[in-house]
């Protein structure tokens, strides 16, 4: 399967999205196709905020969204991410005679943001195909941004009323540029997801969600683990742990001033979530 036929099927299943209004009122007497789900719009927002003034001067924000479509033949899935810091560090500068300095300046520590999408055909309860796509832009990783699409078999491995397991595993095609270079580069992956989610309690439960994609020049893994408690009907707290890793760096990184050589990121988040 070339790159192109690739691109063409996820567009054509994407550009079902205008429809969705019709296939809500055609599915608004069927049953759902994956059990407990609701037929219809899902979603849920997320919001974290830290700011001090005075002696110290920070500012940490992390967003999120996630929406969700379902009818009888359709899955649709979109969500996205936001991550900024600001901070008060200590930056090396040319002092007199060139002799280096260190002063304190207020610079910008972590500005990242990713969007993703997907459609699923569902073919039946446990089996689905899957046509994704992923934009991440980071100013302090490995890579400036790395854009994937890719289409999937999915499979529900697990499905009842406390627990959820599903798998996503097919071909894809990403673009990318090094973090410090000028060119971008275009590669074949596999990529692979597994959802997983565990209630605990009436009002408590889990969430791991692991995604990879592998390719020659690097393979990208990203593993959040959240623990939700429900406040009530529309609010939530939501402590997330995530993880994310590269296989390879490049020598280039070291032209990048704000860093970038470290293989793995962690981010520990906690956030107050709505859902509607």
């Amino acid at each position: 399967m070339t790159p192109r036929i690739i691109v063409r099927i996820i567009c054509a299943t994407l550009l079902l999205a205008p429809s969705l209004p019709a296939l809500a009122a055609g599915s608004a007497s069927g049953g759902s196709t994956s059990g407990t789900d609701p037929l219809g719009w899902s979603g849920s927002g997320q919001l974290g905020l830290a700011a001090t003034t005075g002696n110290t001067r920070s500012q940490n924000l992390n967003a999120g969204f996630d929406l969700k479509f379902q009818s009888n033949n359709w899955i649709y899935h979109f969500d996205g991410s936001a991550l900024r810091s600001q901070g008060v560090i200590s930056v090396s500068l040319p002092g007199p005679g060139g002799t280096p300095v260190n002063v304190q300046q207020y610079r910008v520590t972590a500005n990242r943001y990713t969007l993703g999408g997907s459609a699923a055909l569902v073919l039946n309860p446990e089996n689905r195909l899957v046509s994704t796509m992923r934009y991440d832009h980071d100013n302090f990783s490995a890579y400036r941004y790395q854009a994937a699409i890719a289409v999937s078999w999915g499979h529900v491995l697990i499905k009842n009323a406390s627990t959820n397991l599903d798998f996503e595993l097919g071909p894809g095609v990403k673009r990318y540029r090094v973090e410090g270079a000028t060119a971008n580069h275009t590669a074949a992956i596999v990529r692979g997801a597994l959802n997983y989610s565990q209630h605990l309690t009436a009002n408590t439960h889990i969430e791991n969600h692991l995604l990879i994609e592998a390719a020659s020049f690097d393979t990208f893994a990203e593993d959040t683990t959240s623990l939700v408690v429900q406040i009530n009907k529309r609010l939530a707290l939501k402590v997330s742990y995530q993880i994310r890793h590269n296989s390879k760096l490049n020598n280039v990184l070291l032209l990048n001033p704000y860093g970038g050589v470290a293989k793995t990121d962690t981010l520990l988040t906690t956030n107050l979530v709505y859902n509607f």
